[in-house]
Protein backbone atom coordinates (compact mmCIF):
# COMPACT_ATOMS: atom_id res chain seq x y z
CA UNK A 1 0.00 0.00 0.00
CA UNK A 2 1.36 3.42 -0.97
CA UNK A 3 1.88 6.26 1.45
CA UNK A 4 -0.89 8.38 -0.04
CA UNK A 5 -3.38 5.55 0.17
CA UNK A 6 -2.37 4.77 3.75
CA UNK A 7 -2.70 8.41 4.80
CA UNK A 8 -6.16 8.74 3.26
CA UNK A 9 -7.23 5.44 4.85
CA UNK A 10 -6.06 6.65 8.28
CA UNK A 11 -7.87 9.95 7.79
CA UNK A 12 -11.08 8.11 6.84
CA UNK A 13 -10.78 5.84 9.89
CA UNK A 14 -10.26 8.83 12.18
CA UNK A 15 -13.40 10.50 10.80
CA UNK A 16 -15.33 7.26 11.30
CA UNK A 17 -14.31 7.20 14.97
CA UNK A 18 -15.66 10.71 15.54
CA UNK A 19 -19.02 10.09 13.83
CA UNK A 20 -21.83 7.95 15.15
CA UNK A 21 -24.04 6.02 12.77
CA UNK A 22 -26.64 3.32 12.47
CA UNK A 23 -27.51 1.26 9.39
CA UNK A 24 -30.81 -0.38 8.44
CA UNK A 25 -30.58 -2.95 5.67
CA UNK A 26 -33.25 -4.63 3.52
CA UNK A 27 -36.13 -2.57 4.84
CA UNK A 28 -39.23 -3.63 2.85
CA UNK A 29 -40.25 -0.12 1.77
CA UNK A 30 -39.55 1.53 -1.55
CA UNK A 31 -36.58 3.91 -1.46
CA UNK A 32 -38.74 6.77 -2.73
CA UNK A 33 -41.14 6.52 0.24
CA UNK A 34 -38.22 6.24 2.66
CA UNK A 35 -36.52 9.33 1.18
CA UNK A 36 -39.67 11.38 1.82
CA UNK A 37 -39.36 10.59 5.53
CA UNK A 38 -35.58 11.01 5.80
CA UNK A 39 -35.66 14.43 4.13
CA UNK A 40 -37.87 15.64 6.97
CA UNK A 41 -35.16 15.02 9.59
CA UNK A 42 -31.93 15.69 7.68
CA UNK A 43 -29.97 18.47 9.41
CA UNK A 44 -32.36 18.68 12.38
CA UNK A 45 -31.50 18.47 16.06
CA UNK A 46 -31.99 14.94 17.46
CA UNK A 47 -34.90 15.66 19.84
CA UNK A 48 -36.73 17.63 17.17
CA UNK A 49 -36.17 14.83 14.64
CA UNK A 50 -37.60 12.28 17.09
CA UNK A 51 -40.70 14.42 17.56
CA UNK A 52 -41.17 14.76 13.79
CA UNK A 53 -40.88 11.00 13.30
CA UNK A 54 -43.14 10.16 16.23
CA UNK A 55 -46.03 12.25 14.90
CA UNK A 56 -45.56 11.43 11.22
CA UNK A 57 -48.33 9.26 9.78
CA UNK A 58 -46.11 7.38 7.32
CA UNK A 59 -45.19 3.79 8.04
CA UNK A 60 -41.53 4.35 7.14
CA UNK A 61 -41.20 6.93 9.93
CA UNK A 62 -41.49 4.18 12.58
CA UNK A 63 -38.47 2.39 11.14
CA UNK A 64 -36.43 5.58 10.82
CA UNK A 65 -37.34 6.50 14.42
CA UNK A 66 -36.01 3.15 15.63
CA UNK A 67 -32.85 3.69 13.54
CA UNK A 68 -32.34 7.15 15.04
CA UNK A 69 -32.70 5.73 18.55
CA UNK A 70 -30.06 3.14 17.65
CA UNK A 71 -27.67 5.85 16.45
CA UNK A 72 -28.24 7.76 19.71
CA UNK A 73 -27.46 4.58 21.67
CA UNK A 74 -24.21 4.21 19.67
CA UNK A 75 -23.31 7.78 20.61
CA UNK A 76 -24.09 7.15 24.30
CA UNK A 77 -21.93 4.05 24.30
CA UNK A 78 -18.85 6.04 23.24
CA UNK A 79 -19.64 9.14 25.34
CA UNK A 80 -20.56 7.87 28.77
CA UNK A 81 -21.50 10.53 31.31
CA UNK A 82 -22.32 13.22 28.70
CA UNK A 83 -25.93 14.36 28.33
CA UNK A 84 -27.52 14.55 24.88
CA UNK A 85 -28.85 18.06 25.53
CA UNK A 86 -25.35 19.37 26.30
CA UNK A 87 -23.76 17.80 23.24
CA UNK A 88 -26.22 19.33 20.72
CA UNK A 89 -26.48 16.21 18.59
CA UNK A 90 -27.99 16.60 15.14
CA UNK A 91 -28.66 14.38 12.14
CA UNK A 92 -25.67 15.06 9.88
CA UNK A 93 -26.57 12.91 6.88
CA UNK A 94 -29.11 10.29 5.90
CA UNK A 95 -28.51 8.09 2.86
CA UNK A 96 -31.22 5.91 1.34
CA UNK A 97 -29.99 3.40 -1.23
CA UNK A 98 -31.96 0.81 -3.15
CA UNK A 99 -31.81 -2.71 -1.79
CA UNK A 100 -32.89 -6.07 -3.11
CA UNK A 101 -35.91 -6.10 -5.42
CA UNK A 102 -38.19 -9.13 -5.31
CA UNK A 103 -39.88 -9.86 -8.60
CA UNK A 104 -43.36 -11.35 -8.42
CA UNK A 105 -46.14 -12.04 -10.91
CA UNK A 106 -49.70 -10.78 -10.65
CA UNK A 107 -52.49 -12.22 -12.73
CA UNK A 108 -53.88 -9.94 -15.41
CA UNK A 109 -56.84 -10.13 -17.82
CA UNK A 110 -56.92 -12.49 -20.80
CA UNK A 111 -54.33 -14.93 -19.46
CA UNK A 112 -51.58 -12.35 -19.13
CA UNK A 113 -49.35 -11.65 -16.15
CA UNK A 114 -47.99 -8.35 -14.84
CA UNK A 115 -44.65 -8.15 -13.11
CA UNK A 116 -44.61 -6.64 -9.61
CA UNK A 117 -41.37 -5.28 -8.20
CA UNK A 118 -41.32 -5.33 -4.42
CA UNK A 119 -38.54 -2.92 -3.55
CA UNK A 120 -36.45 -2.64 -0.42
CA UNK A 121 -33.83 -0.16 0.74
CA UNK A 122 -30.79 0.45 2.90
CA UNK A 123 -30.70 3.49 5.20
CA UNK A 124 -27.55 4.95 6.77
CA UNK A 125 -28.02 7.62 9.43
CA UNK A 126 -25.04 9.64 10.73
CA UNK A 127 -25.11 11.82 13.86
CA UNK A 128 -22.69 14.58 14.76
CA UNK A 129 -22.26 17.13 17.54
CA UNK A 130 -22.68 20.87 16.94
CA UNK A 131 -20.32 21.65 19.84
CA UNK A 132 -17.41 20.12 17.95
CA UNK A 133 -18.03 22.39 14.93
CA UNK A 134 -18.26 25.47 17.16
CA UNK A 135 -14.95 24.55 18.80
CA UNK A 136 -13.29 24.08 15.39
CA UNK A 137 -14.41 27.52 14.15
CA UNK A 138 -13.20 29.20 17.36
CA UNK A 139 -9.63 27.94 16.83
Amino acid sequence: MGARKRNSAEKRKEEARSTYQAVLKNCPTSPRKMRLVTQLISGKEVNKALDILKYSSQEASRKVEKLLLSAIANWQQKNEGVRIEESNLYVKTVHVDGGRTMKRLQTAPQGRAYRLRKRSNHVTLVLDSMNKEIENTAE
